[in-house]
């Protein structure tokens, strides 16, 4: 039995309400709410929001190597964060923060969005910061 869980388009700031069908943990089809700014329409955009969810190739784990030659192995997000961490404090120790660039999602929410500006601005120091919002 499908359940039905209303949630936001992720592709853009426009905020169009929607409805996802799951069936067995799954988001199987998308349609359009009734209410909201969307007035029970969607772009192609919004029919399509759910495919990317469980495709093969959707990153869903930090993925590691230890040497550029060798391959890369599921690590823990612990981990993955602390590299991060210690490779972006290397390069800003040796090149500074206008080395440094950030490339946000059209599928994160306007909040995490403007906190990845923030942080990049604020944190590093770098006025290098673009999103992808041109889909």
């Amino acid at each position: 039995m499908f359940r039905e869980v209303q949630t936001v388009c992720p592709f853009c700031g426009v905020g169009c309400r929607m409805t996802l069908r799951v069936l067995g943990g799954r988001v199987e089809w998308v349609y359009p709410a009734e209410v909201g700014v969307n007035e029970g329409k969607l772009c192609i955009k919004g029919w399509c929001a759910h495919e990317f969810i469980h495709h093969p190739d959707r990153l869903a784990r930090p993925l590691l190597r230890e040497d550029r030659g060798k391959e890369f192995e599921v690590g823990s997000w612990d981990l993955a964060l602390s590299r991060i961490q210690q490779s972006l404090s290397v390069v800003l120790e040796e090149t500074g923060p206008e080395s440094v660039a950030f490339l946000s999602s059209a599928k994160c929410t306007n909040e995490d969005n403007y906190a990845l500006q923030k942080f990049a601005r604020a944190v590093v120091g770098t006025p290098h910061i673009d999103h992808c919002a041109r889909l």
